[in-house]
């Protein structure tokens, strides 16, 4: 069997996913042919946005024939595992019935489809018929009689069985180097699984059915709609599509589906011209905003193991001869060079990424400040008898428990990763305490024991003995948070060739052997006679071609003032970041605005593996990837979670050591894990590349 791919960027097995530098390009002398118009208001629906921006958006596009939609993503595994283990939300349904409420009155307004996928944010069944209901809904209020929208439902749960027989046959692997094997009691405890649709099952859906107005998709790969509308009219004009095409549909599916975070200032609503060969312009909606060469190659890097392949349904986004040049309206660039390799051509499965939650326990907190200078010397000390306080008094309790401490000040957000002298003792600092059992009764039981050790326990030079916390914030001492919940399955499920797209279904989704995973229906919402069937080349209109626009150089940046002092990266490198890629990992971003600079941090060794292992704490196995990605002028190194766990060793003492961890489970202090990157930041600069910057400063060359 092929090894399967990852969707992070990783494969389970040699050789390296392949990368194919003598991909064609587009000759420069001929004439773009405009292909589609897509706005996106908002990276997350239900993060609210302003719907005038995107309507004088679409008055401006009135001129122009183009087939235009409005397309938005709504999922995540960045808030964690709860959405996929409790059935909720990623927001309030309120928030979703205002988006929509927006939404389905620009589409009504002016006549352009609206695509959500990843439906309520782990988008499981439940959740697209739960926003087909706010559908409803909206449709039949007051003033909305004239509203009849045609609306797909695409669905992507899976069920159990389906992963069982996969597992069996060996065709499942971690998706990535942290996560670990899948084994039958994930899949039990697992509530729903779903599986990431590729653009296959949108593209199924809107071939059968034109003239939709509205989809609401299940769980999907996040550029999935965006790849699939630019494709279903690429295919009426070409049958057959390069791999630059869809490399270029893929590629702008990726940036567009955050919005414009691709833009300086970040903001909220973009929007893309795509073109025949792939190419697309992208450029914010917001006055303040501008999306530069440097800004929009530096989102190649956002959330990604790695920048140079992205790894998805059926193949990898090649991005190794991409090229970004601004245009002359000062606000847009125009990208090309995205080449999708096919994971059947290398003789690879199709693969699609499967994730589920489960509910591990209960949890109880308690939290108060210290502001004892003698108690916070000695804190871990004090904590460490807490918990042995804690397991002694409880020594013949039969419920399984774990108590763990988040202390802000110190390293409440890093924990063992912190990076800053460890010398240092802060003013005050403040303690959450976090239990988890099997049963809600009994983490309030052990968290009560540990807040009352805390309060009352007595350390080396004690000299307030009224009690060592100020607790009662909100007027609480023990708070129950209820379920706690744990991503246990994250793994790629390789299926069977034509197996990837929808079949369209007409009543409850069942799903059966030997059929496509992903379902559809569809159905007319709104109380106004639908609109007649039309030919989709007619409703489209000719699409027009337009002037090509004169590009400008790469080494255009945002402007970047390099600190003289030069002391430490901060200095030289204007975005220094960290991000979860994924449940189980980490990567961290350095980005440079200056060439010259940037060719003197990439030919020293002040970055490097060896870095990252030593800040981190990590062996060099344990680094998924770590390089330069010259497109960007980056620095980039993935990394596994790792957090500080305490165990009873066989001599019944505490043992800490760090092991891997996953995001929004117990003990978690940062899901984004956007706070990881204060050691890249505090790097001290090295003598060869301070000398070398100063003479660039000299010269005036940086």
């Amino acid at each position: 069997m092929a090894p399967a791919l990852l969707e992070d960027g990783i494969q389970t097995t040699a050789p390296q996913f392949p990368v194919h530098n003598s991909a064609p390009e587009t000759p420069s002398h001929v004439a773009l042919q405009p292909l589609c118009q897509i706005i996106t208001p908002i990276g997350m629906l239900g993060y609210g946005f302003d719907a005038e921006l995107t309507k004088d958006a679409l008055r401006a596009m009135a001129s122009v024939s183009t087939p235009t939609a409005v397309i938005l993503d709504s999922g995540s595994t960045d808030s964690g595992p709860a959405k996929l283990a409790l059935g909720e939300m990623t927001c309030p349904r309120s928030a979703y019935e205002r988006d929509l409420r927006s939404l389905l009155s620009i589409s009504h307004e002016f006549d352009v489809p609206v695509l959500v996928s990843s439906a309520g944010g782990d988008g499981t069944n439940a959740h697209v018929d739960e926003l087909i209901d706010i559908i409803k809904e909206v449709s039949s209020e007051l003033g909305n009689e004239s509203y009849n929208f045609k609306t797909l439902a695409i669905y992507s749960d899976v069920p159990k069985s389906t992963v069982v027989d996969s597992l069996k046959a060996g065709r499942i692997v971690g998706c990535g180097l942290s996560v670990p094997k899948l084994n039958m009691s994930d899949i039990e405890d697992a509530v729903t699984i779903v599986a990431q649709m590729g653009p296959e099952p949108f593209l199924d859906a809107m071939v059968a059915e034109p003239d939709f107005d509205i989809i609401i998709g299940g769980r999907s790969y996040d550029p999935s709609p965006y790849i699939a509308f630019a494709i279903h009219y690429a295919k009426q004009l070409q049958e057959t599509l390069t791999d630059l095409q869809v490399g270029g549909f893929t590629h702008m599916g990726k940036i567009m589906e955050c919005g414009a975070l691709c833009a300086t200032p970040k903001s909220h609503s973009s929007m893309a011209t795509v073109y025949l060969d792939g190419t697309f312009d992208i450029k914010p909606l917001a006055a303040s905003s501008v999306c530069t060469p440097a800004s929009v190659a530096a989102h190649t890097l956002y959330e990604k193991s790695r920048p140079d392949i992205l790894i998805g349904p059926g193949g990898g986004l090649d991005l190794t001869r991409t090229q970004y040049d601004a245009l002359p309206d000062g606000k847009s660039v125009r990208v090309k060079g995205g080449n999708f390799i096919w994971a059947k051509d290398e003789n690879m499965a199709y693969t699609v990424k499967l994730e589920a939650a489960k509910l591990k326990g209960y949890r109880t907190m308690f939290m108060g400040g210290i502001r004892d200078p003698i108690l916070i010397r000695q804190m871990d000390a004090v904590l460490e008898r807490v918990q042995a306080y804690v397991a002694h008094v409880n020594s013949n309790f039969e419920g399984q428990y774990e108590v763990g401490f988040h202390v802000y000040g110190k390293d409440g957000i890093m924990g063992a990763l912190e990076p800053g002298d460890a010398s240092y003792m802060p003013r005050e600092i403040f303690i959450v305490g976090e239990v988890m059992a099997n049963t809600q009764e009994i983490a309030t039981i052990i968290a009560s024991t540990a807040r009352v050790a805390c309060v009352h326990g007595s350390y080396p030079e004690q000299r307030g003995t009224g009690g060592n916390l100020a607790m009662g914030i909100g007027g609480k001492l023990e708070m129950e948070l209820g379920p706690c919940a744990e991503f246990c399955i994250y793994h790629l499920m390789s299926i069977e060739d034509g197996t990837e797209g929808a079949r369209q279904i007409s009543g409850p989704v069942e799903q059966s052997s030997g059929l496509n995973l992903f379902s559809w229906t569809i159905q007319q919402i709104g109380k106004a006679k639908p609109k007649p069937p039309v030919d989709d080349h007619e409703s489209t209109g000719a699409i027009s071609a337009t002037k090509q626009a004169a590009g400008h150089s790469f080494t255009k940046h945002q402007k970047f003032s390099i600190n003289s002092r030069l002391l430490t990266l901060a200095d030289i490198a204007p975005v220094i970041r960290s991000k979860n890629s994924g449940p189980y990992d980490i990567t961290l971003d350095v980005i440079f605005s200056s060439l010259p600079v940037y060719e003197i941090v990439k030919s020293s060794n002040l970055l490097s593996k060896s870095l990252i292992e030593k800040l981190y704490n990590l062996r060099g196995d344990e680094i998924i990837w770590c390089g330069f990605f010259d497109q960007a002028m980056a620095f980039k190194a993935t990394i596994p979670r790792k957090r500080q766990v305490s165990r009873k060793g066989d001599d019944g003492k505490l043992v800490r050591s760090l092991d891997f961890a996953i995001s929004g489970g117990y003990m978690e202090t940062d899901v984004h894990a956007s706070q990881q990157y204060v050691g890249l930041l505090e790097l001290a600069l090295t003598e060869d590349v301070k000398t070398a910057i100063a003479h660039l400063l000299a010269r005036g060359m940086a």
